[in-house]
């Protein structure tokens, strides 16, 4: 007997300063953040809820930027709430990530996707066929040559151009994708390339650093 199973399949991750952005847009109202397929509040890899456009301060949670929520008053204990019920066990596998080289997807400072980039993201669509999209994130990252600003701006770009291309070359809902930047934070070199000339050696160590992770989320009936 055949029975169609939910799974739930991530695939993408790709080292790029690149990243996509998207808004959610909710049948009734509007949401404040994006939901991903078990209707949990979507979060990137850094574990930080996906905003949609509609979001304001006043449709904060505290679940996702508990900085915003009024600080509760000292003097006055809130009543113990029970424990919640053990969350059932979702028949989803968790997202893989995938990290492509920002150096494989454009020429080292730019934000134009190289042909080499292009076919490394066919790549990866290629690899998506059947799936029902739930959530797209591409996160940029950038490495230490340059100003904080400066690297939080390129690797903004550099995402908006992977998602401009899976949107407008391979059919992906704009909707689906999302984007962020975080610049030259979460180094994967850490303190291993000295020095802060941006010197030819300097540039190739820190190359690990310029990536782009996309995570993909959906699912897919397979028969059993």
């Amino acid at each position: 007997m055949k029975n169609s199973v939910t799974k739930k399949l991530l695939l993408g991750a790709v080292v790029l300063p690149v990243l996509f952005s998207g808004a959610a847009i909710a049948q009734e109202r509007p949401e404040a953040y994006a939901s991903d397929g078990r209707g949990e509040v979507a979060r990137d890899s850094s574990g930080d809820c996906w905003r949609t456009g509609y979001w304001t301060p006043a449709m904060a949670t505290y679940e996702c930027d508990p900085e915003l929520m009024p600080k509760p008053d000292k003097t006055v204990e809130a009543p113990a709430e029970p424990a919640p019920a053990p969350a059932p066990v979702p028949a989803y596998t968790e997202p893989e990530k995938v990290s492509l080289s920002a150096d494989q997807l454009f020429d080292f400072d730019k934000a134009v996707l190289k042909s080499e980039g292009k076919q490394a993201l066919d790549d990866i669509v290629s690899k998506l066929g059947g799936i029902k999209y739930d959530t797209i994130v591409a996160i940029g990252y950038a490495d230490r040559i340059g100003s904080d600003n400066y690297n939080k701006k390129l690797s903004m770009r550099r995402a908006e151009a992977v998602k401009a291309y899976l949107v407008k070359e391979k059919g992906i809902p704009a909707d689906k994708v999302f984007t962020d930047g975080k610049g030259e934070a979460n180094p994967v070199t850490g303190d291993t390339c000295k020095g802060n000339k941006k010197t030819k050696a300097l540039i190739a160590c820190l190359q690990p650093d310029r990536r782009v992770e996309v995570e993909v989320a959906g699912t897919k009936e397979t028969v059993q």
